[in-house]
């Protein structure tokens, strides 16, 4: 513990397993991108609910780790050089993860490339767009009655979504028969867009079948499984 009592979260979330790495999350699109590939990749970690309802992504322990208030986090005891690491951006730490353990990031320049540029789509487009669909649907649509702002969001959701839809025909994932940090990035989101934010009618969901098919063989994975429920909630 001796190298991780320097990281001042580890006072409000103490580790019981120092030795692994430390999540700090919450299971949110972005939050299970990391729980997920921790999952996959076997890597030994330890888990830490970081409550939005408690506001603990804005005490001073949480902020020491991640400035943007934001999670996931991580701090890794065993980091490059053997020296520990703290990391946010969940797109970061998919990179990361998979540099660590040698897995879902193709070793090929060309194909790591391509796994990467899926993995920006994702975070420079559907998740902005998507969340911001949802903020408007669900979350604060009856507080505006212009509903351009909705509108604006469901078409870009909807092209996001057929650009999608055109690149998965014939292919297994995103990167064709290699599943990888591309497919743990995009897949939480389209989950969470016709799920939690119930959107599905709305951006016409059931018109993209090559989205929706490979949505189910991203559900039917038992990490996903698993990683899509952590950290849990405490009883």
């Amino acid at each position: 513990m001796a190298e991780l009592s320097a990281f001042p979260i580890t006072k409000k979330w103490p580790a019981t397993h120092p030795d692994r790495l430390q999540l700090y999350s919450l299971p949110t699109p972005n939050g299970v991108k990391v729980s997920i590939m921790l999952e996959e990749t076997g890597l030994p970690y330890e888990p830490h609910r970081v409550a939005f309802e408690n506001h603990d992504q804005l005490s001073p322990e949480f902020l020491s780790l991640n400035p943007n208030n934001k999670i996931p986090a991580i701090v890794d005891p065993q980091g490059p050089g053997g020296k520990p690491l703290a990391l946010f951006e969940s797109g970061a730490i998919l990179l990361y993860l998979a540099e660590k353990t040698g897995k879902l990031l193709p070793q090929d320049p060309a194909r790591r490339y391509e796994a990467i540029q899926w993995l920006m789509f994702q975070m420079g487009g559907i998740g902005p767009m998507f969340g911001q669909l949802g903020f408007f649907h669900k979350f604060a649509g009856k507080d505006y009655e212009d509903k351009r702002p909705r509108d604006r969001y469901v078409a870009e959701s909807k092209r996001l979504l057929g650009v999608l839809d055109r690149h998965l025909k014939g292919r297994a994932w995103m990167l064709g028969d290699e599943f990888s940090i591309a497919d743990i990035a995009i897949f939480p989101w389209v989950r969470n867009l016709v799920g939690s934010y119930g959107a599905g009618e709305l951006v016409g969901f059931d018109a993209f079948a090559e989205v929706r098919r490979v949505l189910e063989s991203f559900v039917a994975r038992p990490a996903v499984q698993r990683g899509l429920d952590i950290p849990r909630k405490e009883a």
